[in-house]
Parts: structure tokens; C-alpha cells; sequence
């Protein structure tokens, strides 16, 4: 390794060796096979496993071999380092190894360059699975990314301030099994509807994020192989899924319901993950949050947090609502997330127009200063959910704090 690439990639060491006994002198690390170090550097981000060659001999050159490289940038003020350290690592890079794994993040500042160079020396060396968070245009990847033979993992989101991001239409990636998007929009054909995942004959998983429609119209989910769906929503996006997904097993959502969801064939979804949210209140989630209930009948497991159970206590005289569904449902699992602030400021303000007296609008302040109201589970909604299946298994489950999820 150059001395000028030394400087560029290795920090000085911080703290000062410690003395161990004998019996804890022992290099176990060392002493690991070649392949099973590059496996746990292959988890490393690539500045941190470079600064590895300082550990001794041996190490000095390791790092070069590793079938895999996390590039990440979230400081525009060190663009030139940024943009410097990918050159290097490409550079002195053995390029006989193929490199199966890229994940390249450069969220702040302007990359082209770099995103192409590296894209482009991935796809030259086989790799499989591909992470790109690019903050700029499409117009950065190299299109022959979009006709990779060898990408079974693809990874993407592209945010471009208030322009919208196309999906491309012309893909071949054939060996294709996840895809994850972020922030695209799918254009539509002659019949009014966006039909992007039908020419991957081996997606088994996919995930949207923040994606629309063009024209707000019919998103369709067309996939004989897809097994595992996950949607996440955090904007204004009204549009129609059509599930034309007979495979479909699992369905996951997180964000606020604003897609109607259809299909002639979604029999095969056995279980439903909803984990909702409305902010500032409106009408139309707590509806659609019913109708998915209405449409997906023949699920045998229901997962739901309390945001998602407040969003269903919503709906005027819910619990007089006869369910037709849920028939089938055989466990129902509370995920006991915390219900995240501005829902929770929603919910108090709701609560306030409806108190009968200051007395009770006094109480309702208290509950949600006091954090009564961070897990609160309304009465009746869950056994409206069971009216159907009142044998059905109930399980609580515990996760840590609400973080809004994003790809």
C-alpha cells in the first residue's frame, strides 16, 4: 500500500495497548482462517477495513481481497476525501476478486463521477448485491446497471429534491430475487395502469418506499414468484394497488394508508403486518385501513401496533361495525411500539374536541403529558378484530422506541 494511500485511509491509534497475561496474549483473530477474516471485514465499512493493514504482516494486504465494499458519505463538507478514498480503494483494489457486495451511499454533495466509476467497476466484477442512496438524477447510474446478468439484490433510492424520479421501464436483470426502491415514481401505460416488476420472473421480494403513481392512478403488483411485500409510506401518495400476486404469503405496512388495495387472487396472503399512523388527521386512512381488512378475509395472522389500533378507532361506530372477514385468523399479535409524537399530538387534539367537560379535557392533557398515551390500546378494537375468530391466539410483543422506517 502507498504511503500516500496510508495517509489518506489510516487513523492514528487513540489509546494506549493494554497488558494482558499469557493466557490472554493469544491471537485467535490471527489465528482464523483467510476466508473467515475477509467474511467479517466483508461487514465493515471499506475506510474502516482498510485501517486493518496496521495490525501486522499479514493484515497489510487483506483488506484488498474482500469480496465486498460499503462506501458511505453523509458529510458533504469531506467531499474530496470522500471522492478521494474511492479512487484509492479501486486503485489498489485486487481486481481479480469478484465483488459480490456495493453499498454506496453518497446522501450529501454531488458524486456523478464517483457513482459511475464504482457502479461500473462492480458490474465488471459480478457483483450480486447492489445498495445505491443517491442524493441527484438517475442520470448518475450507467444504464447497463439495469441489464446486470448477474444482480440478485438491488437496493435503490434516489431522492432529487421536488422532482419526480421515473422508474425505468426498459430492465433486464434476470437473475433478480429483492428489490427495494425509494422515492421512484411508475409511469403508467395506455390502460391508465403502472405495471413495473412483471418482466422480473424471480422476484421473491419487494419493497416500496414513498413511491407514487403518475397521474395518482393504479400501481400493479404483478409477480407469479413474489412471496414477501413490504409498502412504506410516509407522504400525501393516494393511488390503487392492484395484487395480482398469486404466491403472496406476507404483506407488511408501515406509514399512513392512503392506497386502496385490491386482487382477484390474494388467497395465498396468510399474514398482515400493519403498523399505521395518520398525521394531521383526515378522513380517507382509517377507511382504506378497514377496506384492507374487508379485502385481504383469508389471513391466518394479523400483526398490529396501537398507532395502527387508534387509526381504526377513528372510524364513527366502529365497534358496531359487523366484520365480515377475518374468519381464518388464527393469531393476533399487538406489537407494543411506541406511538411516535406527532400521531400522539393528533390523537390528544381529537380527544380535546370531543371532551364533554374541562374537567375531562383536563384529564385527557394529563394522560399525554404524563406518556399514558404512548402504548394506549383503545377499548373494544381488539376484540372487533376477533368477532370472528374469538379462538384466535393473542400475543404481545415488545419493541424499542418508534423510528420511522426508510430505505
Amino acid at each position: 500500500m502507498s504511503d500516500s494511500a496510508a495517509e489518506i485511509l489510516i487513523l492514528p491509534p487513540t489509546t494506549k495497548r493494554l497488558k494482558l497475561d499469557e493466557s490472554e496474549n493469544e491471537d485467535r483473530l490471527n489465528d482464523l482462517p483467510e476466508s473467515v477474516i475477509l467474511h467479517i471485514l466483508s461487514f465493515l465499512n471499506t475506510k474502516i477495513a482498510v485501517q486493518t493493514c496496521v495490525l501486522s504482516t499479514r493484515w497489510k494486504d487483506l483488506w484488498k481481497r474482500i469480496p465486498a465494499a460499503t462506501l458511505h458519505s453523509s458529510n458533504s463538507r469531506a467531499c474530496k476525501k470522500f471522492t478521494k478514498l474511492v479512487s484509492k480503494v479501486l486503485s489498489l483494489r485486487d481486481s481479480s476478486i469478484s465483488l459480490q457486495t456495493l453499498d454506496y451511499r453518497g446522501v450529501h454533495g454531488n458524486f456523478e463521477a464517483d457513482v459511475k466509476r464504482i457502479v461500473n467497476y462492480a458490474l465488471s466484477h459480478n457483483v450480486q448485491r447492489l445498495v445505491l442512496f443517491i442524493n441527484g438524477d438517475i442520470a448518475q447510474i450507467p444504464p447497463s446497471m439495469f441489464s446486470c446478468q448477474t444482480l440478485t439484490f438491488l437496493k435503490l433510492s434516489i431522492y432529487h429534491g421536488d422532482h419526480e424520479t421515473l422508474f425505468p421501464k426498459s430492465l433486464n436483470l434476470p437473475a433478480l430475487t429483492n428489490l427495494q426502491l425509494g422515492n421512484f415514481t411508475f409511469g403508467v401505460d395506455d390502460n391508465d395502469r403502472a405495471e413495473p416488476f412483471s418482466k422480473f420472473n424471480r422476484l421473491n421480494s419487494l419493497l416500496i418506499c414513498n413511491c407514487t403513481v403518475t397521474n395518482a392512478l393504479t400501481l400493479c403488483i404483478s409477480s407469479v414468484t413474489l412471496v414477501d411485500l413490504t409498502i412504506y409510506n410516509h407522504k400525501y401518495n393516494f393511488y390503487n394497488i392492484d395484487l395480482c400476486t398469486p404466491n403472496l404469503c406476507k404483506l407488511v405496512f408501515a406509514g399512513t394508508p392512503y392506497q386502496r388495495l385490491s386482487g382477484s387472487n390474494v388467497s395465498s396472503l396468510k399474514h398482515l403486518d400493519i403498523d399505521a399512523a395518520i398525521s394531521p388527521y383526515k378522513e380517507e386512512p382509517p377507511l382504506i385501513l378497514l377496506s384492507w381488512l374487508l379485502e385481504l378475509a383469508e389471513i391466518k395472522s394479523l400483526t398490529v401496533t396501537p398507532a395502527a389500533l387508534q387509526v381504526l378507532y377513528f372510524i364513527p361506530n366502529l365497534l358496531k361495525f359487523n366484520l365480515p372477514s377475518l374468519h381464518n385468523l388464527k393469531l393476533l399479535k399487538l406489537r407494543m411500539e411506541e406511538i411516535f409524537y406527532g400521531f400522539r399530538m393528533t390523537l390528544r387534539d381529537t380527544k380535546l374536541l370531543t371532551a364533554k367537560s374541562k374537567r375531562e379535557a383536563a384529564r385527557i392533557r394529563k394522560a399525554f403529558k404524563d406518556g399514558l398515551e404512548l402504548y394506549h390500546i383503545p377499548d373494544g378494537v381488539v376484540e372487533f378484530l376477533l368477532q370472528n375468530s374469538p379462538l384466535a391466539q393473542v400475543e404481545f410483543t415488545v419493541r424499542r422506541p418508534y423510528k420511522e422506517k426508510r430505505i
